[in-house]
């Protein structure tokens, strides 16, 4: 009898974790990387409560560089585009646009550090 019952346990183990598996595989996309997690918060940031879209374009200029160049010149020159957009550092990317940047640090100033980390990886993302 006891066997019988070790033996019952051992095959609903086994097949919990059948079905476990079989989950995973039919939802891969349920299955985010931190750093797709980051990206995914870094472009809600940009589209969203950032404003960053109204004056940034991923490869064109609008009012501001476009995403692609502020990534590859933060890039080479080792930037800290989190100090920026704290208002903690200087501009390094168009420094005669200063003075329009600076009306949105009302705006990136108070984001906490996570959000704008995930904006810095999300900017990153299009460098070449």
């Amino acid at each position: 009898m006891k066997k019988l019952a070790l033996l019952c346990t051992i095959l609903l183990f086994i097949s919990c974790k059948k079905d476990e598996a079989q989950k995973e595989s039919l939802y891969p996309e349920t299955q985010k990387t931190p750093q797709q997690i980051q990206l995914e918060l870094g472009q809600e940031i940009f589209d969203g409560k950032g404003n960053c879209f109204s004056c940034h374009k991923p490869d064109q200029k609008i009012i501001g560089p476009s995403i692609t160049e502020i990534a590859n010149i933060y890039i080479e020159q080792k930037g800290d585009m989190v100090a920026f957009l704290k208002g903690k550092a200087e501009p390094i990317v168009d420094p005669a646009q200063y003075e329009v940047m600076k009306t949105n640090f009302s705006i990136t100033k108070n984001l906490p550090e996570e959000e704008l980390k995930a904006l810095e990886a999300y900017f990153f993302s299009f460098a070449k």
